[in-house]
């Protein structure tokens, strides 16, 4: 649970078990005795990479303090069909009543760490890291970011005040009147992205300099105004293969070439944009995207429409 802010994921828990469990499991108490004692374990009804384990141990812990829960695999490690994953031991009550909350965690967790994974194994001959995006059930948005991490990929932002991400919708809400008063500050240019010179500006007058800037384009004319603005990362959204290998070549004909560091490549210093790859990105296509020379592949199907693993509690 060190990774969690422990507060918020028991009231994440409490909220679930209220909403699986109701007022009382009268199924659960109805045919089993107060003081029934059980032994139970979580098996994996296929290949997956584990995920959620503190979590399942914790919806336990929260319904019932004395349950005892012992995992018998590790988070990121990757198991067969079959593997007993933990050992549950407590109130025969207390278990089955928390079985599906339980449940619910680790075969969603499981299911994006599995899916991850298959990503990132999928680009290892290249640079490019596989990153996630904002696109996450809500309430659930730390939990899936972590379950991104153990397959092995990178999170972006986590929430809206980490980063700046311009996109087309805020460029449509310029409006140039406003924003530059003085007629002499607008660009003579039917491009809207040429405005962005100005915001960016004072973007960078208003907020540090460890805040990031990104900004979305839809295609190569877009990219070269862009690119001479100098943002921190520009996203390519839904552009072609041969496209993007167009910008990553142009990229690196302008800049020199980047240097190691964080998952986004480092700091630019506002010199070498780092080149995002966005939309319309499956297994099929990924190992394509990567070889273009992009740094980095954002996949919101990796939490928004994740199958979850199969894994079942059983009584022993």
């Amino acid at each position: 649970m060190n990774y969690f802010r422990k507060l918020e994921i028991k009231d994440i828990i409490k909220r679930a078990l209220k909403e699986d469990i109701g007022k009382r499991d009268i199924s659960t108490t109805a045919i089993i005795p107060k003081d029934k004692y059980a032994q139970a374990v979580l098996k994996a009804l296929e290949n997956c990479v584990i995920c959620g384990l503190s979590i399942a141990a914790e919806v336990f812990r929260v319904q019932d303090k004395n349950i005892k829960f012992k995992p018998r695999v590790l988070d990121g490690q990757k198991i067969k069909k079959g593997k007993i994953i933990a050992r549950i031991e407590g109130n025969a009550r207390s278990i089955l009543s928390a079985e599906r909350a339980a449940l619910n965690y680790l075969c969603l967790l499981c299911g994006i760490a599995t899916e991850t994974r298959k990503y990132v194994n999928a680009v290892r001959p290249y640079k490019a890291k596989i990153f996630d995006t904002r696109k996450t059930i809500p309430g659930l948005r730390e939990l899936q970011k972590y379950a991104v991490k153990i397959g092995g990929g990178h999170n972006h932002r986590m929430r809206l005040d980490e980063m700046i991400l311009i996109k087309d919708n805020h460029i449509k809400l310029i409006n140039p009147q406003s924003q530059f008063p003085n007629p002499k500050q607008i660009p003579i240019s039917k491009s809207q992205t040429t405005n962005l010179k100005y915001i960016i500006e004072r973007i960078r007058e208003k907020i540090s300099n460890s805040i990031r800037i990104e900004v979305e384009v839809k295609n190569l004319r877009e990219f070269k105004e862009v690119l001479k603005l100098k943002p921190d990362i520009i996203m390519l959204d839904n552009m072609s293969i041969k496209d993007m290998k167009k910008a990553v070549s142009i990229r690196n004909s302008q800049t020199p070439s980047a240097e190691g560091g964080s998952a986004y490549g480092g700091k630019t210093k506002h010199q070498i944009p780092k080149l995002e790859a966005s939309g319309g990105i499956t297994l099929k296509n990924v190992k394509k995207v990567a070889s273009c020379g992009v740094d980095m592949i954002s996949i919101g199907a990796l939490t928004h429409s994740v199958n979850s693993v199969d894994i079942s509690l059983e009584i022993l």
